[in-house]
């Protein structure tokens, strides 16, 4: 009984039958309909099968309107009530399951989506994406100079640009520390890139309130577009390998994969020199 109890509160939860009070009163009311009339057709027959046995105290035609007068309306009502109860409890579980899948995949403090759901999201994204990553320039300084709360506002002022600049058509989450990942789906290559310098110019010319008043940040970035044959590690790499360029070529610029792949294919044809950046460097 009570593996199948277990079992029918996991497939309420599943089917979705409980996604609204509405939904558990017009389900209750429905449901209770049933039972009444399987009440009243359980009580008919038990009146027959007492009459025909000989064991009905009183006679039969009275006995019949007192149950069609009262059972259809108690039953209904005791459905009702027990269903919803029941109905309720099951809406509230799955709007705290709801709830607590949605904090799963956000990041707390921006309020865009996490590492995990961004990961989700390119995994079921259909044909070719491009992936952009953002890092904060000098995001250390901000929290040394400023203190951690100010590096906080900071982090939330350019999870908001993000979001505005890129809408309910792209991808915003904050990876980590002061690292942003967008998924772009436009179509053309210099769209994207030209929508990762209007976010880039919008940060840089915004400043930023702070307990002690306002500050400027810029941001770096790398894009590598997606392809079918091309995976989430793979593409994530390229991106990162972009952003470290841009980061190592003076900060405050996007930089396209297609240029680290350039740039590395003119290093293999000369000798290392001794300023080359170290290749898996990130500078802040």
């Amino acid at each position: 009984m009570v593996v199948a109890t277990r079992k029918w509160i996991v497939r309420q939860l599943t089917l979705g039958e409980f996604n609204s009070s509405s939904d558990v009163v017009r389900r209750s009311c429905r449901m209770a309909l049933k039972i009444a009339a399987i009440a009243y057709a359980m009580n008919v027959l038990a009146h027959f099968a007492l009459y025909g046995l000989g064991l009905m105290p009183y006679d039969l035609m009275p006995a019949l309107v007192l149950a069609t007068a009262l059972t259809p309306p108690v039953s209904f009502i005791v459905a009702v009530i027990a269903y919803s109860v029941v109905g309720f409890a099951i809406h509230d579980l799955a709007v705290s399951r709801t709830e607590l899948e949605r904090l799963s995949r956000t990041d707390m403090l921006s309020g865009l989506l996490n590492r995990r759901a961004f990961q989700d999201a390119f995994d079921a994204a259909s044909g070719d994406v491009t992936m952009i990553l953002f890092d904060v320039d000098r995001f250390k300084s901000v929290n040394d100079t400023h203190g951690h709360k100010a590096g906080d506002d900071v982090i939330v002022a350019v999870a908001n640009m993000l979001r505005s600049i890129y809408g309910e058509g792209h991808v915003c989450a904050r990876i980590g520390g002061e690292e942003f990942a967008i998924l772009s789906f436009l179509s053309s290559d210099s769209d994207s890139f030209a929508l990762a310098e209007a976010a880039r110019l919008k940060i840089a010319g915004t400043p930023i309130s702070i307990a002690s008043g306002a500050i400027q940040v810029t941001i770096s970035g790398g894009i590598a577009r997606s392809t079918i044959s091309r995976g989430f590690a793979e593409i994530f790499a390229a991106a990162d390998s972009a952003l470290y360029l841009a980061k190592a070529g003076g900060r405050n610029r996007i930089i396209r994969a297609s240029q680290v792949e350039s740039l590395t294919a003119s290093q293999r044809s000369r000798p290392e020199q001794p300023g080359d950046p170290l290749p898996m460097q990130r500078r802040a």
